[in-house]
């Protein structure tokens, strides 16, 4: 770790455990099936001339910018009907999503899919980017922000087309998924190691109230924004990618989970949420309120046991949960 001076005072730059664009375990080009390789070669107009597996991500599906015989570059998605239901449910959402989305984002937008020999495939734009780094260059973040901000303003009022598709809504998620607190004082979920001598009453009593303000919140969030599903393109614009969990709730609540790398990289993370467009009309304690609800859920998930989807993702999320943590008890002055 590098300290980092921030309003006076010393403090740790925290990486996290394996870099975002080493989590992912990936089948390559030559071990999906045959058919599917000469569909999507066929989509391509020849076999592809170059395949760039994504290293990033906490899934075994496969992803990968695919080159065609032209030089004309495709993003592919692609999981097997059987054994991977769950993530072709994911992309062919995920593309309606995408196909919806109200013109002019810095998005991808869906080529094509197809079904073949029991796989299915999604093709989308491959933007020409890269993941930003941690820690955060500020510049980076601010491109980062400022996209967010498009995004979160073209989202305020659901389009039709998108509200159609029958989103879910971050309430529920809350109450059914993102809410561990209260499981945690009630003795149904053992307390994480890393929350040990927390003020478990006062993180019960801030993650609770995350369902109400989510409710009262008219747009659209996206529902995963992290670093490694932005990319940065030759002009510095930031792309966002990975559309999969939009859903009714507050932008501001996605704000909290980009800006947890943006704490950990020693930046005045609370300036940045504070002045982000997506807060305007945020409730004054919205990001100790995100704070509590995300520590909770990343730090009792970190501890469930090993994943079939990554080996990373335990420890991805404990980290990311420490992050949440250790930055509200500073926004709180906890001891």
């Amino acid at each position: 770790m590098t300290a980092v001076r921030q309003h006076g005072v010393v403090r740790q730059v925290s990486l996290p455990p394996v870099p975002y664009g080493s989590t992912a375990v990936r089948p390559g080009w030559g071990d999906l099936p045959d058919g599917l390789r000469a569909a999507v070669a066929a989509r391509l107009g020849g076999p592809p001339a170059a395949v760039e597996v994504a290293g990033g991500g906490f899934t075994r599906g496969f992803t990968a910018v695919l080159t065609g015989p032209t030089g004309a570059r495709v993003f592919v998605k692609a999981a097997p009907l059987d054994g991977q239901r769950h993530l072709v449910d994911w992309y062919a959402h995920e593309a309606a999503i995408l196909a919806r989305l109200p013109a002019g984002l810095p998005v991808p937008r869906p080529r094509w899919s197809l079904t073949e020999a029991g796989w299915y495939a999604l093709a989308l734009d491959a933007i020409d980017g890269r993941t930003p780094r941690l820690p955060w260059d500020p510049a980076e973040l601010e491109a980062s922000l400022t996209t967010y901000a498009e995004v979160a303003a073209a989202l305020a009022e659901p389009p039709a087309q998108l509200v159609a598709l029958g989103l879910p809504r971050l309430a529920d998620l809350a109450r059914d998924d993102i809410l561990w607190w209260g499981e945690v004082a009630a003795g149904r979920e053992p307390l994480p190691e890393p929350a040990a001598g927390a003020p478990l009453a006062d993180l019960v009593a801030l993650e609770s109230r995350l369902p109400g303000y989510a409710e009262a919140a008219p747009g659209l969030a996206h529902g995963d924004l992290r670093v490694d599903n932005l990319l940065l393109d030759a002009g510095g614009r930031a792309w966002l990618c990975d559309w999969t969990w939009l859903c009714h709730g507050p932008a501001w609540f996605d704000l909290a989970g980009l800006l947890l790398t943006g704490y950990a990289s020693g930046l005045d993370a609370d300036t940045a949420f504070a002045r982000h467009p997506a807060t305007t009309t945020a409730p004054a304690d919205a990001l100790d309120v995100s704070l509590a609800a995300l520590a909770g859920y990343f730090l009792t998930a970190a501890a469930a046991g090993p994943s079939n989807s990554s080996p990373h993702l335990r420890s991805h999320q404990r980290w990311s949960g420490e992050q949440a943590l250790a930055w509200l008890t500073t926004r709180q002055n906890w001891t």
